[in-house]
């Protein structure tokens, strides 16, 4: 039995919402509040369809960006990507992709202290190179999981979630205790990059879905997408935008609610925008902060991408045009 003071609390709807679908309804009330397995099902496919449940749940957060119009409505916080999840409210979110900052590489493998990686001691310091980390043990993992597969709407929910070489051996397989893991892309960055023993040249994306049949767009998309990365960025480990485009056009429709906990450089923001979906996201850091908040901005008014002037694409058409 399910509890409506336990409904409205978890996902974010009012009460007076949920009293009016169960009076039109008639779902039958047990126990003046209880509401049985059957008749939640109903309530839940109703939930998912309300619409301004995340903003009334984040009303308290003060957004450091916001904007809306008829064809998007972006907001991004500034926070800790687990506490920022545990805001939200649950089956709230169409699509989550995100590129985690992991730490688990760089902590146990032996760095370079070149003019371009930097000194990784420095790392969250005002002139280091290297940024703070999500610490990715197995634990905090496992709670990042869990918040991302409460969000996400048992009837849309996709997620995408970037992996370096390591992070995929160690942490890969932890997805399947909380998804339905469909597959794993290969990112082609084409241009080879450092490494001390095998140079590296690409990045993998695991692709599941939250215990849903819901198909991608269409069967065009390849499991290697080849996008060159993007040289002398601005911001540490900025993504091509078409590495988002890619995962959200597979993914959304037009209105979704698409969500990056791990923002960065907001590529996959101006990927949300350009597939006319809403975008919700949030990053610990100042940097990603003011760097997302000026680029989404010029994006919106002028079009203009100020952190990635041409595209990264390597075919002459796209593979979803």
């Amino acid at each position: 039995m399910y509890k409506t003071s336990e409904i409205i609390a978890e996902y974010g709807i009012t009460e007076s919402r949920l009293k009016e679908y169960i009076i039109q309804q008639n779902i039958p009330i047990v126990n003046e509040e209880e509401i049985s397995k059957k008749y939640f099902q109903t309530i839940l496919s109703f939930i998912e369809n309300t619409e301004d449940r995340i903003e009334k749940r984040l009303e308290k957060a003060e957004a450091t960006f916001k904007y809306n119009s008829d064809n998007n409505k972006v907001s991004i916080y500034q926070d800790d990507a687990i506490s920022f999840l545990k805001k939200l409210p649950s089956n709230s979110v169409d699509v989550i992709a995100t590129d985690p900052a992991y730490s688990g590489m760089n902590d146990k493998l032996k760095l370079g202290k070149g003019r371009i990686v930097g000194k990784y001691a420095d790392k969250g310091k005002e002139n280091g190179k290297w940024f703070g980390e999500f610490e990715d043990s197995e634990e905090n993992y496992n709670e990042f999981l869990s918040e991302c597969k409460r969000v996400l709407k048992k009837s849309t929910g996709h997620i995408y979630i970037m992996f370096d070489s390591y992070s995929l051996l160690s942490l890969g397989n932890v997805v399947r205790n909380h998804f339905d893991v469909k597959n794993l892309i290969t990112w082609d960055k084409v241009n080879i990059g450092m490494g001390h023993y095998f140079r590296r040249r690409h990045e993998y994306v695991i692709f599941a879905t939250n215990g849903n049949t819901r198909k991608i767009r269409n069967r065009k998309f390849p499991d290697v997408w080849r996008f060159k990365r993007i040289h002398s960025s601005k911001y540490p480990t900025q993504k091509p935008v078409e590495v988002f485009q890619a995962m959200i056009h597979a993914s959304s429709e037009e209105g979704y609610t698409v969500c990056d906990p791990f923002l960065g450089s907001a590529s996959s923001a101006i990927a949300s925008i350009k597939n006319k979906c809403n975008f919700i996201g949030c990053d610990i850091s100042d940097k990603s902060i003011e760097m997302s908040s000026s680029r989404i901005s010029e994006y919106l008014n002028s079009g203009k991408d100020n952190l990635q002037t041409k595209s990264m694409a390597v075919d002459d058409k796209i593979f979803w045009e």
